[in-house]
């Protein structure tokens, strides 16, 4: 993965980095419910293993039967 330019200082952000923050704040926001429902140890279990299916290569989610 290569890393884009950094923009100069106080440049306004670029299509990318403002998806970025919404996808950011889409993971805080169902985080912050995951807590709520299970627990903190179960919500870092998930995104953990979701980080290493994610480094593995891995498909996220269980497969849909047909």
């Amino acid at each position: 993965m290569t890393q884009a330019p950094t923009p100069p200082p106080n440049s306004p952000p670029t299509e990318e980095e403002r998806s970025k923050d919404r996808f950011f704040e889409k993971v805080g926001v169902l985080a912050q419910e995951m807590i709520e429902a299970h627990g903190r140890e179960f919500t870092m279990g998930t995104l953990v293993l979701a980080a290493r299916f994610i480094a593995d290569g891995k498909p996220i989610g269980r497969p849909k039967s047909s």
